[in-house]
């Protein structure tokens, strides 16, 4: 295997410039390191050089089929998606592949959209729309015939959405090639680690998919309590390798215990503020209590970690209640909002705040619409780091991009259209918010794993946080190594 040796790197944790050697998956910094024969000797030119970059919650397969569909963010009426969805017809009016849509948020709309309106403008062409929060689907007749659902005249609510995907997934496109074009733009971006949380058999999936070639990244692999059953037979835990190279290993069981902001069902401790039409006027608890302390004990004593979705603040005190009845470890997905008092439960437990800041950026007006009265407790990123929580930043990719460089920036300033800061006082620095994007560490040592990445800019400029999140969202990366081995180069 190559060794690197990097020349004049600029150690953006001290600001000294050095050298750095890349060599048995191990990192040696030095004033000046002498060449070895088999070093590959690059002048990086006072290069900032960072730790390597973790989305600490991804659907990776939902991510990279994603990114070819029908756009339909920021759409603000169902008229607007079906004049989106109807020029895609008309532009190719002999094709009988299934279209497929994401990114549409229901919960801003005057009005719910109707199976009937979507038929209008596809005939007889299935089509298969996907909220932005991937909790809830909208199908036309052609679609819902397809995977066999009848009885449905609007959007699928999260309850009978989830168990589709499987049903779903043989009618997409060449998955394989768009998750190898994911991989890249994820190691482009300085990707060199990765919780993947699809919906799957991730345990499987990655290791055959890989072929025995080396992954572009770290992977951990998420499963859900419905394939727990074969993790369990096979005694896996989290942590053990998962493939030849010790790149893919067993992740955390993954528990969706409530409901999200966009379908109103994240379970709160207070009604939503427009609950009228709300059966559950407080959202929905979606595992009961005496399973969720069940499937922890369990994950428990089978030497599992616990990612445990919990997004509303009455969910999130109920998962804590069961970690600390259980003594599982893991981490709590989301928390979007959250009591102050649970912040430091939080802390005391250990446990991870797995937190999606970009996520903000497109839910900021739903959450001063239906949780004015608690906004200030919402992506809570400044009282639970000030309170000893750690923090592990992701994506939840496709509902925000797979770019940690965007959720960094969404964590600085708070905002990405021209707007004053969404509750500044929630705000991390530069420096934070990378600390929370690279699994725990805040700067290279010698002796560390090889993975690092080269960015051409000084990730922590910025007289202001507006200024510096502008620095951190599109900053260019100039090589990414996992192990020592370079998976992106972009240097010239």
């Amino acid at each position: 295997m190559i060794s690197y040796l990097l020349r004049h790197v600029r150690d953006a944790a001290t600001g000294a410039i050095v050298d750095a050697r890349l060599a048995d998956g191990r990192v040696d910094l030095g004033p000046s390191i002498e060449p070895r024969p088999s070093d590959e000797v690059v002048d990086a030119d006072g290069r900032w050089l960072i730790p390597g970059l973790w989305d600490a919650h991804v659907h990776f397969d939902q991510w990279a089929v994603s990114r070819s569909r029908l756009d339909l963010r920021g759409t603000a009426t169902a008229d607007a998606v079906t004049r989106i969805v109807g020029e895609a017809v008309l532009e190719n009016p002999e094709d009988e592949a299934v279209i497929f849509g994401f990114g549409y948020r229901a919960s801003v709309w005057p009005r719910q959209p109707t199976v009937a309106e979507l038929d209008a403008v596809t005939g007889a062409r299935p089509a298969i729309l996907i909220s932005g929060d991937m909790h809830n689907g909208w199908l036309n007749s052609a679609a819902l015939a397809l995977v066999g659902v009848s009885g449905i005249d609007g959007l699928i609510d999260e309850d009978r959405w989830f168990p589709l995907f499987a049903k779903i997934e043989p009618h997409v496109p060449d998955t394989a090639s768009a998750v190898r074009d994911a991989m890249q733009a994820a190691s482009a971006r300085g990707v060199v680690g990765i919780v993947d949380l699809e919906f799957a058999a991730n345990h499987d999936v990655w290791p055959e998919r890989l072929a025995g070639e080396p992954a572009p990244f770290r992977v951990r692999t998420g499963v859900y309590p419905d394939r727990m059953d074969e993790v369990l037979a096979r005694g896996l835990t989290s942590g053990d390798a998962l493939d030849e190279h010790g790149l893919v290993r067993m992740g955390p069981l993954k528990i969706i215990s409530d409901g999200s902001l966009g379908t109103r069902t994240a379970h709160c401790c207070d009604p939503y503020l427009d609950a009228a039409d709300l059966t559950n006027a407080r959202g929905v608890q979606t595992v009961p209590a005496p399973e969720l302390r069940r499937l922890l004990g369990l994950a428990r004593g089978s030497g599992l970690d616990v990612a445990l979705h919990a997004l509303g603040d009455a969910a999130v005190g109920e998962a804590l209640d069961a970690f600390e009845q259980t003594g599982a470890r893991g981490s709590i997905e989301h928390a979007q909002v959250i009591r102050w008092e649970d912040i430091d439960r939080l802390a005391r437990a250990g446990l991870t705040a797995s937190v999606q800041p970009a996520q903000l950026l497109d839910d900021r007006d739903v959450m001063d619409r239906l949780w004015a009265d608690r906004a200030e407790r919402c992506f809570a990123l400044r009282t639970m780091r000030d309170r000893g929580v750690t923090l592990a930043m992701g994506s939840d990719a496709p509902v925000a991009p797979l770019d940690p460089w965007l959720a960094m920036a969404a964590a600085v300033h708070r905002s990405a259209d021209g707007r004053e800061a969404w509750h500044p006082e929630q705000s991390l620095t530069a420096r934070e918010a990378l600390a929370a994007s690279t699994d725990g560490i805040n700067r290279i040592r010698t002796g560390d794993a090889a993975d690092v990445v080269l960015v051409d800019r000084d990730p922590f400029a910025g007289a202001t946080p507006e200024e510096s999140a502008r620095n951190l969202a599109d900053m260019p990366v100039a090589a990414t190594f996992v192990g020592g081995r370079a998976t992106h180069w972009g240097m010239q």
